[in-house]
């Protein structure tokens, strides 16, 4: 399994990003995706997640700012974040749901600072 984040960069806070992962070495329309990030000094989090099926998962941290969504026919999972905050700053990471240790990548940064 392999996994492709991208879309990360230098946003103000209350601005929005668009993060894409492809995924690749898996059949992507039986498993269940999820985004997840890590700040400095912090564990992992999950930030969101989707079914096979399209049913979304957020925590309160992101939710109503943070859209996952994921195109089977192209095999990738986007998230759509929007009203930034500097406490969003992190490395974002897709994997399945549960994450398979193997397949984090490097993940994509995304550091929102005015």
């Amino acid at each position: 399994v392999q996994l492709q984040a991208s879309g990360g960069g230098l946003v103000q806070p209350g601005g929005s990003l668009r993060l894409s992962c492809a995924a690749s070495g898996m059949i992507f329309s039986v498993v269940d995706m999820g985004w997840y990030r890590q700040a400095p000094g912090k564990q992992r989090e999950v930030v969101s997640s989707i079914s096979k099926r399209g049913r979304t998962n957020y925590p309160d941290s992101v939710k109503g700012r943070f859209t996952i969504s994921r195109d089977n026919a192209k095999n990738m999972v986007y998230l759509q974040m929007s009203s930034l905050e500097p406490e969003d700053t992190a490395v974002y990471c897709c994997n399945l749901v549960p994450p398979s240790s193997n397949s984090w990548g490097q993940g994509t940064l995304v550091t929102v600072s005015s």
